[in-house]
């Protein structure tokens, strides 16, 4: 986040200002009533007080300059950085508000350490469940010591994300996925190189072996380029993520959807890593899809449409999914669907796009855990309730895996079972 001075907001009174005015306005009304000196000479101090200290203050509001960074691992996030102002401000003149970011809740309360220059800060939080959240920028304002005016601070704050998903996702992507599928408008060479059918052309590594680097397309480029070959890939994938509201609420639904967004991130981010093309589509009333690709870009532009995905107010149908992934993604494609499966309609979706071509692998986050903690689930009645909604789960997920593998994702710390099935598409009887 970033922000310029606001000329227009150079100051603000506080409630102190407004009460000294007040006073003074009512002393000097009864000086006028009773042709008094000495009521209108008390009043003089109390209107120029809040005038004086907005004079005295910095002319224009400060710029912040802020390095911050995140730390911790696990489940706890620490968000430790300074603060610096310019004009020179004394920093102990300024107040700073930080937001906890979504998903996270503060393991220890805010430690701050404030000089004339600048102010450190040290935040602790944790994460109850896997989640990707933006962490967002503080709330800074100048103030007087009198505590009569404020002024804002604006800076250029940097743009952080916290980062907490299952562990077992960070080596997902070594998993060697059957196919690579060419996009359209993509030929496949003949060619067969050291490490098999030549597939693009890369950034040379500075431990590149000199036969692998391609010399002419490095020397039109002004920089190393090496050839890669198919064999060396992982294969591409598709992260289909169902947004669309449920019967179990909207608290419970943005809670699924934070479960799916965190998990699809760190599965993207470990399949870049190994340069596997990655796709993105967000089902809602319609799809937001990210074509297949690779590389830094590829993950800026997933990222992003990570952070935007909202439950949406008005589900699509099932069929427009599937038909709209034939418009981006080729068939075949390896696809992974995040759904709470906690309705019939959300049940549709995995068979409409099998029958589009699309080989599944379903990661179904459960409600169970969120049911159980519930206001009246503790009587024997709210522990009936919940064994039902177990029993009924079980058989959707029965249903579904006539059409794809499923997952039951309630252990959110782990997901070894998803692994497993990318690792072994074969046992479960239909190939990826």
């Amino acid at each position: 986040m970033s922000g310029r001075p606001d000329r227009r907001a150079a100051f603000r009174w506080r409630p102190r200002s407004y009460l000294l005015f007040g006073v003074g306005a009512a002393l000097t009304a009864l000086g006028i009533l009773l042709r008094d000196p000495a009521p209108l000479l008390l009043a003089v101090p109390l209107f120029l007080a809040p005038v004086a200290a907005a004079l005295l203050g910095p002319r224009s509001p400060p710029l912040a300059r802020i390095e911050a960074r995140l730390e911790g691992s696990g489940r706890d996030v620490r968000y430790v950085g300074r603060l610096a102002f310019e004009p020179p401000t004394d920093a102990r003149d300024v107040v700073a508000e930080f937001g906890v970011p979504a998903g996270l809740v503060p393991l220890a309360p805010p430690r701050f350490e404030s000089d004339a220059r600048e102010i450190r800060f040290d935040l602790t939080w944790t994460a109850p469940a896997p989640v990707v959240t933006p962490v967002p920028a503080p709330r800074l304002a100048w103030r007087d010591p009198t505590g009569l005016v404020e002024r804002p601070v604006t800076g250029d704050f940097p743009e952080l994300l916290a980062e907490r998903y299952p562990p077992d996702l960070f080596r997902i992507g070594a998993v060697r996925l059957e196919r690579t599928i060419a996009l359209p408008g993509e030929t496949l060479s003949r060619g067969i190189g050291s490490s098999g059918e030549f597939f693009g052309i890369r950034e040379a590594s500075p431990t590149e072996p000199p036969r692998r680097i391609n010399w002419t397309a490095s020397a039109r480029a002004g920089r190393l380029l090496a050839n890669e070959y198919r064999v060396e890939r992982t294969g591409d994938v598709l992260l289909l993520i169902d947004a669309r509201p449920t019967s179990l609420g909207p608290q419970i639904d943005e809670a699924l959807l934070s479960l799916s967004l965190s998990a699809a991130y760190g599965i993207a981010e470990s399949f870049l890593r190994e340069k596997a093309r990655v796709g993105l589509a967000v089902y809602g009333e319609f799809l937001d899809a990210v074509p297949l690709a690779s590389g830094r870009t590829q993950g800026l532009r997933l990222r992003q449409t990570l952070l935007r995905a909202r439950v949406t107010a008005a589900p699509g149908p099932a069929e427009r999914a599937a038909i709209a992934l034939r418009r981006y993604y080729p068939p075949g494609v390896t696809t992974i669907v995040f759904s709470s499966l906690a309705d019939e309609e959300s049940a549709h979706l995995v068979p409409h796009i099998r029958r589009r071509g699309f080989p599944a692998v379903v990661l179904s986050p459960s409600p169970l855990p969120y049911l159980s903690r519930l206001p009246g689930t503790d009587d024997e009645e709210g522990r009936l309730v919940v064994r039902i909604a177990r029993l009924l789960r079980r058989a959707r997920l029965a249903d579904t895996w006539r059409d794809a593998p499923v997952v039951d994702w309630e252990q959110y710390w782990s997901v070894g079972g998803l692994v497993d099935l990318l690792r072994r598409p074969r046992v479960v009887g239909r190939g990826l």
